[in-house]
């Protein structure tokens, strides 16, 4: 059995190491000073295999609450503006997007 990370990892553009905080579920994304934001805009921007690799061991190895961090795919525009670049990850940073049922 191979763990993800000894997986191949395919960077088909920039992307991002994202996971979810463990004791409130809120999306997290690795930052550049090594630790974890809930702020894509200050999210760290990979662009090779050999970047999100190693980006992802890093943050696999922090004990920080973060469950199944994984490289995600952002798009980002001519102003450096980053955006979620699959709609699984739109979902995933906008949040619940309908009104739940209020128990009675």
């Amino acid at each position: 059995m191979t763990s993800p990370l000894q997986q191949k990892i395919k960077i088909t553009g920039p992307s991002v190491v994202t996971a979810n905080r463990t004791w409130d579920g809120v999306v997290i994304y690795r930052d550049t000073q090594q630790g974890w934001t809930t702020e894509l805009a200050k999210a760290a921007i990979v662009r090779t295999a050999d970047e999100a690799r190693a980006m992802l061991t890093e943050s696999a190895a922090d004990d920080v609450g973060a469950i199944g961090p994984y490289i995600a795919p952002v798009a980002v525009n001519d102003n450096g503006a980053i955006k979620p670049g699959n709609l699984r990850e739109q979902i995933r940073a906008q949040g619940v997007t309908i009104d739940l049922p209020v128990p009675a």
